[in-house]
């Protein structure tokens, strides 16, 4: 009888395993200890194990890190033309108590041997510039609403209560204020005329509000506050700029017509204090060729941070559940004996997760969206984060949808199957109801108990 061969083949013959870290990196071209060898995280150091590979014969190359140490080992690399996979620390997880760089990447270099290796999604080049200036751009915004913060703090410890008497004191209004107290006014009739009259509060509540005890500090350090809100300001006006030239620069070259410009007309969204300062409906409109913004709830920056960190890269999902999967907003489920132990949603930082979980959160604390009654739904059972993170797959998938097949937002849809799920829950009381027998009478004052007040 033949003797089955039940050992692995081997896949890649040619295959390098590379094991990232910030002071060097061990690369392994073969599974002996002796070949495995370290390099420096210099550039003379990458040329060097650019020749060292060549030499080898190493066609294919698999690399494990954490952080940004890879980036730019990844590039040379490619630039040199071999074919590299970037795989998380999950697909190379070796045996406990072996844990040495050496062991690891020999460990990464079978693995990847073998074919058992996949690689990480990867942004093309274009899009990759364009989530840099996204991340510099977000970077910006938390430190002019840091600073905004630092300012209202300041004015409070004066007792200068500017933000009960306006809506944000970063506004027009709010901003004539300030910079009228540090200029030395101090009269508060003087402070409250140079609020708009658009304002809401009457012109005594307003001065009652900016009537305060002036302290030399607070003042000193709201000035440096200001000039660096300021300059914050301008630097994201700046960041904007040059974004807007890079979409416009790689936008694919389409007319919009009469019809689809009514449409963008129509469903314009009440702009935010940090939005876009170029037209992004438009420049959406022309790489997705649909328009995202007929989604109630999603924002501009929602809309900016898909287009800048996936844009034509989104048909790289086949499906719109592993881009969901990809995005985090699925459960990751763990199966042992037949049951599962846990289904915690997988950890890590994505940029369209967060604004998409911000959108979804903005819907539920919606009375009329359409997708209302879904995020309640799931908020009565699970809780209200995991109606955040259902809310947001289900954005998720009407967003894959709407990019790769071309289907228009579909409010009605929407609305149909929550009034099937409405149905539904009524059929399933009724079948409680006649299981428990009750009687006419019975439901009768049941239905007055719920209809009465609470004490």
């Amino acid at each position: 009888m033949e003797k089955q061969d039940n050992s692995f083949k081997i896949i890649h013959p040619n295959a390098a395993g590379i094991d990232v870290g910030s002071r060097s990196h061990m690369v392994a071209v073969d599974q002996l200890k002796e070949n495995v060898r370290e390099f420096g995280i210099y550039t003379k150091d990458h040329e060097e194990l650019i020749i060292y590979l060549y030499a080898q014969g190493i066609m294919t190359i698999a690399m494990e890190s954490t952080g940004s140490y890879w980036q730019t080992l990844f590039s040379a690399l490619q630039a040199a033309g071999f074919e590299v996979l970037l795989v998380p620390g999950t697909q190379t997880k070796n045996v406990k108590g072996r844990k040495t760089d050496v062991v690891d990447c020999m460990w990464i270099q079978k693995l990847h041997s073998l074919g058992l290796l996949s690689g990480s999604l990867l942004l093309s080049d274009t899009f990759q510039q364009l989530r840099t200036y996204y991340y510099h751009r977000s970077h910006l915004v938390e430190q002019s609403a840091r600073y905004s913060s630092k300012m209202q703090k300041s004015l409070r410890l004066m007792n200068v209560r500017l933000d009960v008497a306006i809506r944000d004191i970063t506004g027009e209004s709010g901003m004539a204020v300030i910079e009228a107290i540090l200029s030395g006014v101090r009269d508060p009739e003087r402070l409250a005329s140079l609020v708009s009259t658009r304002v809401k509060r009457s012109r005594q509540e307003i001065t009652d509000a900016l009537h305060g005890w002036w302290r030399d500090e607070l003042l000193f350090e709201l000035q440096a506050c200001l000039e660096f809100y300021k300059l914050y300001e301008h630097k994201i006006k700046e960041c904007d700029q040059v974004i807007e030239e890079l979409l416009t620069k790689f936008a694919p070259k389409r007319d919009v017509s009469e019809i689809e410009q009514k449409q963008l007309n129509a469903n314009k969204k009440r702009r935010d204090k940090h939005a876009p300062s170029f037209n992004l409906s438009h420049l959406a409109f022309n790489y997705f060729n649909t328009d995202l913004f007929a989604i109630n709830g999603i924002s501009y920056n929602t809309v900016l941070c898909l287009l800048t960190n996936m844009g034509h890269d989104l048909n790289k999902f086949p499906t719109a559940k592993s881009f969901a999967c990809w995005l985090g907003l699925v459960p990751n489920n763990k199966i042992s004996g037949g049951r599962i132990i846990s289904n915690r949603t997988a950890s890590g930082k994505n940029y369209i997760a967060k604004s998409l979980r911000h959108a979804a959160n903005s819907i539920g604390n919606q009375k009329d969206h359409e997708l209302t009654p879904f995020f309640k739904r799931i908020a009565f059972r699970k809780g209200r984060i995991a109606a955040i993170i259902a809310t947001a797959r289900k954005l998720a998938i009407i967003i894959w949808n709407m990019i790769i097949k071309q289907a228009p937002y579909n409010r009605e849809l929407v609305e149909t199957n929550s009034a099937r799920q409405k149905t539904l829950k009524i059929k399933q009381i009724e079948k409680k109801i006649s299981a428990l027998g009750l009687s006419k009478e019975e439901l009768e004052k049941m239905f007055l108990k719920s209809s009465l007040p609470a004490v």
